[in-house]
């Protein structure tokens, strides 16, 4: 199943500042959830972002939280567990496209909850990290057997252009490029 832009939430999980040092390949991670924040801004798609104990480890990177509709702060790696989740997600935009850190612990556990809510979810592998590339492998198999769709940046934003008649497509095409 492809990823229907007016079907989808991008959902940026904890890209904070100060976590993003610590992260391997953190530039990649940061440089594409920055490109599909803006890809979803010019072709409609919600952003929103979760950030982990945002007293302690400070808030999203701002190329991040500059994009984000919302945010979410939470202590629950799982976000899904947050008493504030509830109404966070856009209703009638059941895929949901994850980027974030770490892999292992607080993207692994939100897409868990997300499954286990009945949400169709979509993984994007080139924009989340873990401190290890071992973590973030071993998360991805787990996420993949647990029915999440394991995809690209350039992947979902081309699902979202659906077309390159789309009005916005040499916009969102300069993201690619």
């Amino acid at each position: 199943m492809t990823c229907e832009r007016d079907r989808s939430v991008l959902l940026m999980i904890d890209l904070q500042e100060r976590l993003m040092p610590q992260i391997a390949g953190s530039e990649t991670v940061l440089r594409n959830a920055r490109r599909l924040g803006e890809a979803a801004r010019l072709l409609g798609v919600p952003v929103l972002a979760t950030e982990q104990n945002p007293t302690g480890l400070g808030g999203n990177a701002p190329a991040i939280a500059e994009l984000a509709e919302r945010t979410l702060a939470k202590n629950f790696f799982d976000a899904t567990r947050e008493a504030g989740f509830d109404g966070f997600l856009p209703e009638n935009r059941p895929r949901i496209v994850v980027a974030g850190c770490e892999t292992h612990v607080c993207v692994m556990q939100t897409v868990l909850g997300l499954i286990r809510r009945g949400h169709p979810v979509t993984l994007v592998a080139d924009a989340v990290g873990s401190r290890t590339e071992a973590n973030r492998d071993a998360a991805l198999a787990r996420a993949k057997a647990h029915k999440a769709e394991l995809v690209t940046t350039e992947m979902v934003i081309f699902e979202w252009l659906e077309t390159s008649d789309h009005p916005r497509f040499r916009e969102t095409l300069r993201l690619v490029k």
